[in-house]
């Protein structure tokens, strides 16, 4: 598993209007070629009548599916540029389908690649990409007189509090990035002076916001 990396949220769509031709941008979080292909089967299908269905798409880990298709449009003018600004910003597990309706103005290799590749930006802007970054929850678990001073402890600070647990004792669940978890055992010492006690639970990827 990937300690962290860049994909989009689950899906999101934009039209941009470009000497008259209609182009519309689709964007789908994938985690298989399968579901690239259907996710791309559907657009096409959506839009069976317009003039092209271009699309790309990155699958894998280390981005070991790669794809573009032209969909008609003259060779290396649509589906690469797409696929070259996924390749750019650094997403993962991402599929783009642009749509064209031609409205009656030609733009030339150089005015398409620049479409395609335009598109792809503003309806990846539109979905919105996030960190998905790799975190372990952490048990801290304390008397009651702690609470507060763990709280305002952790505002600040990269670790994340999920939730509060009131039993016998307060029981926090704080996530933490996977690899941190001595440096925030050591933390929660110094901070309580060793009256807290630290257990590691699930890991899992939290998702973090970032400009697309």
């Amino acid at each position: 598993m990937l300690n962290n990396y860049l994909t989009v949220k689950s899906e999101g769509h934009e039209v941009v209007i470009i000497q008259k031709s209609r182009f519309i941008g689709y964007v789908k979080r994938v985690e298989s070629e399968q579901e690239a292909k259907e996710f791309v089967q559907e657009i096409k299908k959506k839009h069976s009548d317009a003039t092209h269905n271009c699309s790309a798409y990155m699958v894998g880990e280390h981005d070991e599916i790669q794809k573009a298709h032209d969909d008609g449009e003259p060779s290396g003018t649509a589906g690469v540029p797409m696929l070259e600004v996924l390749k750019k910003k650094g997403l993962k597990d991402t599929a783009v389908v642009v749509t064209r309706y031609f409205g009656g103005i030609k733009l030339g290799a150089g005015g398409l690649i620049r479409a395609y590749s335009s598109t792809t930006s503003e309806a990846l802007r539109t979905t919105g990409i996030v960190k998905r970054q790799l975190m372990r929850k952490m048990k801290v678990e304390a008397d009651y007189t702690l609470l507060g001073k763990v709280q305002n402890a952790l505002q600040g600070t990269s670790y994340l509090l999920n939730k509060i647990h009131y039993t016998d004792r307060v029981v926090l669940d704080i996530y933490v990035e996977e690899g941190k978890e001595p440096e925030f055992d050591q933390w929660i010492v110094n901070l309580t002076h060793g009256q807290a006690t630290v257990t590691q639970d699930e890991v899992t990827y939290m998702e973090i916001d970032v400009e697309a």
